[in-house]
């Protein structure tokens, strides 16, 4: 059933490397040689009123890589909240990219079925899948000399034939991503140029233009400095608020999870440890069980809020309470480690 399933892209990876193709051969024009006639997909309007927001699901889901024995989820199954923010956390193992990565067909699935609003998602036409199912990886490329309003052009492939120009609405999304993304200074700007969270912006404004009902982000503040993740994650919130649409991210640190997530999964070993709102999920025993840190969770106005105390070890369990904050600069000195845990939040 996985091998059936079209790419949520809808076409976009490979009109990108068509592009790249012809600015590699200096070719500027917009050739159509061996081309093959397309869907053509009926444009979804930037505010989209769809009558609500789609569900999304997997059910019994095992997701595993061809060079591994055995699976890294296992029967597991993930209802998401439609029309809201849903936060994939855990440690560094723990097999959220995974789960992310078959929920979008990255990965072939050995067993279960995703859903988006019933149907399962190797029903669709590759299109149309592209029209309700987008994703934001890890590994984006795309033509250095490309500019920043050409690469979000190509978001709205899923919506157009091949051989079919931009339409108003096409233009509309494209505009209405860009401003979203808060890139509009650099529409004209070559891709090449920008810096590593400019880039990012950019590939959000890409993801946002395909106007999907549901979006998938794969770790999309990593390695951004924090004004860039703060951009990030505002721009998540407002298309939660503005667009109706049911939004799935994984997550490296889970304090902007707790703060701007909705819901939140929290996932050990491929199996899901808990999941609900960010209030049930952040507490001092699961940063305990799962993360392997000491840490004292306090309640804000903007979600829990982690105040990480040291790093927890299977040789014993860790102190707790003031004494321990009071004997931390020793503990780490006797055990050979760093106190750097003590001012830096859990990375997942």
């Amino acid at each position: 059933m996985a091998d059936e399933t079209p790419e949520p892209d809808g076409g976009v990876d490979a009109s990108l490397e068509r592009e790249d193709a012809r600015d590699r051969d200096g070719d500027t024009g917009g050739g159509t040689e061996g081309a093959t006639a397309a869907d053509v997909g009926g444009g979804i309007p930037p505010y989209r009123s769809n009558g609500g927001a789609s569900e999304f699901s997997g059910e019994d889901l095992v997701i595993g890589y061809p060079s591994a024995d055995e699976p890294v989820v296992d029967d597991e199954s993930i209802s998401v909240a439609p029309g809201e923010v849903t936060a994939l956390v855990g440690p560094n193992g723990s097999g959220k990219s995974t789960l992310l990565k078959g929920l979008a067909d990255q990965l072939s699935l050995d067993g279960g079925t995703v859903l988006i609003d019933g149907e399962e998602v190797h029903s669709f036409e590759t299109k149309e899948l592209a029209r309700r199912l987008g994703l934001l990886s890890q590994e984006n490329v795309a033509p250095d000399t490309i500019t920043v309003e050409k690469l979000v052009e190509h978001g709205r492939y899923p919506h157009r034939g091949f051989f079919d120009g931009l339409t108003d609405e096409d233009r509309a999304a494209i505009d209405r991503a860009i401003d979203l993304a808060g890139v509009d200074h650099l529409r004209d700007s070559e891709v090449g140029q920008l810096s590593g969270g400019q880039k990012q912006l950019v590939w959000i404004a890409m993801v946002i233009a395909q106007d999907t009902d549901v979006l998938l982000l794969d770790e999309p503040t990593t390695f951004l400095d924090l004004h860039h993740q703060l951009e990030v994650m505002d721009i998540v919130r407002t298309l939660r608020d503005e667009s109706e649409i049911t939004v799935v991210l994984v997550l490296h640190d889970i304090d902007q999870a707790a703060r701007y997530a909705d819901h939140m999964v929290a996932l050990s070993d491929g199996a899901i440890y808990e999941r609900g709102s960010p209030e049930e999920v952040v507490t001092e025993d699961l940063l305990a069980e799962v993360f392997e840190i000491e840490a004292e969770v306090e309640t804000t106005d903007r979600g829990p809020q982690i105040v990480p105390i040291r790093a927890r070890h299977d040789d014993g369990p860790a102190p707790t309470g003031e004494a321990s904050a009071d004997t931390s600069g020793t503990a780490a000195s006797e055990s050979g480690t760093s106190t750097n845990a003590d001012r830096t939040s859990p990375e997942s």
